[in-house]
């Protein structure tokens, strides 16, 4: 049964996230976008970069991640793209107030 209120890993609109000192917050957008407004502590790594793939290579994918963008269409990639490459504990948190929402993690810039 699919709920309309659920994102593509099954993390309905609103359920918390945990996130924890072990968690790596991940938003995906520009560096330009990241400058306007990010979650505290996130790391911004560009899924439009071409090095993006480089970059996850980098990332023990056995960690724990929490993945945000804009409106939650590149972080539903960017979490498709991490799986495929071996990652096992990713979550789409989708856009940034959505991730700010369920994380509890603040906006800043």
């Amino acid at each position: 049964m699919a709920y309309a209120n659920a994102n593509r890993q099954g993390v309905f609109a609103g359920e918390p996230i945990t996130v924890d000192s072990n968690t790596i917050v991940i938003d995906v957008r520009t560096p330009s976008e990241y400058s306007e407004g990010h979650l505290d502590g996130a790391v911004n790594i560009d899924i439009q970069d071409a090095n993006f793939g480089t970059i996850l290579g980098q990332l023990p994918t056995d960690g724990e991640y929490v993945v945000y963008c804009r409106s939650g269409n590149r972080s539903a990639k960017a979490v498709e793209i991490m799986k495929a490459a071996g990652f096992t504990n990713v979550v789409d948190a989708g856009g940034v107030n959505d991730a700010s929402a369920k994380t509890g993690i603040a906006i800043v810039q």
